[in-house]
């Protein structure tokens, strides 16, 4: 049954992260690299305090430019209240939260601890391997 299939048995583990004290244009930077949205914020314990998207640098930088001081650091412009998923949770309950919730992304922490991050496509993979076990041949 697909709800004994595990978030961190689909998420994507090797992730791009931000410190709070990082420069504002270093992390725009990274998130261009990568071709990344936006990316998880951590401490220095490695515990998930925020995240940063390509949005939360836009409004960063215009805010900035009123001031005539664009830049920062990524604690100043990142988002605080971060929805997460538990990496025991089940991936049907993830699809459901992306469904509810208009996500395309949630880290997934297991005793507060980034671990990984699960995304809408990590789902459409376990549910594609699901039914090619599933169907008869």
């Amino acid at each position: 049954m697909l709800k004994s299939v595990k978030v961190r048995d689909y998420m994507t583990t090797d992730l791009v992260t931000f410190t709070p004290e990082m420069d504002l244009f270093r992390a725009i930077d990274k998130l261009l690299m990568h071709r990344i949205s936006g990316a998880p914020v951590l401490d220095e314990n490695g515990y998930l305090i925020g995240l940063l998207s390509e949005g939360d640098c836009l409004k960063g930088i215009l805010a900035g430019s009123y001031f005539e001081e664009a830049g920062g650091s990524v604690a100043s412009v990142m988002t605080t209240v971060v929805e997460t998923i538990d990496a025991d949770a089940d991936i049907v309950k993830a699809a459901e939260h992306f469904i509810t919730q208009r996500r395309r992304r949630l880290p997934v922490v297991d005793e507060g601890q980034l671990v990984g991050q699960i995304s809408r496509r990590d789902i459409l993979r376990a549910m594609q391997t699901y039914n090619q076990h599933a169907a008869p041949k």
